[in-house]
């Protein structure tokens, strides 16, 4: 049961990293400061946008306009996280 616990909390910390790393692109290539024609760049944005577009798009959906500031990636991590303590205080705690 720790194998699963671990295996769940790794994949939840890796998506966190991820939508933390997709919001930092996308300040710097608003800024002009990495071009999105580089290929490199390209390939992690695409990954990025295609991980976390899904979850974000609803949430982005709900939120009322609120003047170009996107709070939605704070929103799904702080979901994301009370998702991880839920699932290890009321699922996998009593498992073990």
């Amino acid at each position: 049961m720790l194998v699963i616990s671990y295996l769940f909390n790794a994949v939840i910390n890796l998506y966190s990293f991820v939508i933390i790393v997709s919001v930092i692109m996308s300040w710097l290539i608003s800024f002009n400061v990495i071009n999105r024609h580089n290929q490199l760049v390209q390939a992690i944005w695409s990954t990025c946008q295609a991980l976390t577009e899904p979850l974000l798009r609803p949430i982005r959906n709900m939120l009322p306009n609120m003047g170009g500031i996107d709070i939605s990636p704070i929103i799904l991590i702080l979901g994301i996280n009370a998702l991880q303590i839920g699932v290890n205080n009321y699922v996998l705690r009593p498992l073990m």
